[in-house]
């Protein structure tokens, strides 16, 4: 019967930033890290995911900015079967219809964030508290 080695479950990566003068390109380097140490997630729930959470991010820096910038906290833990990130930002309260999953005509300049990040991931969810913002998506690793 061949040894078997326990290992202990990798903690989940923080991200903390705040726009001005930080941006996406952090997102993009905390997911190198948690890629990095999860090595065993496949290239379509990285892309996946990643998409999703990169345009989240950019659509809270974009949009949560109402003239003193934005400060963001971002954890993404990755376990057995899912890959989750924990978005809080200061922005203003959004008016997020998450139930909305069409895209906008083709000539709309805006409007595609949602339904992409609902496209690519399982589980989208957005409230508003007296801390700010609090977003939370899920992936489903795949076999």
């Amino acid at each position: 019967m061949p040894d078997t080695v326990s290992r202990p479950p990798k903690a989940p990566q923080t991200l903390d930033l705040a726009a001005p003068p930080d941006d996406v390109n952090s997102v993009h380097a905390l997911l190198e890290a948690v890629w990095a140490a999860h090595e065993d997630v496949g290239p379509i729930d990285r892309i996946s995911f990643e998409t999703a959470l990169i345009e989240l991010a950019s659509n809270v820096i974009r949009h949560g900015d109402d003239g003193d910038g934005v400060v963001c906290s971002v954890t993404v833990d990755v376990t057995e079967d899912r890959i989750e990130a924990r978005l809080i930002d200061s922005g203003p309260r959004g008016d997020i219809q998450l139930s909305r999953s069409e895209l906008p005509d083709e000539l709309a300049e805006s409007g595609r964030g949602i339904p992409l990040i609902t496209a690519l991931v399982d589980v989208v969810r957005y409230e508003h508290d007296a801390d700010g913002n609090r977003w939370f998506l899920s992936r489903r690793r795949s076999g």
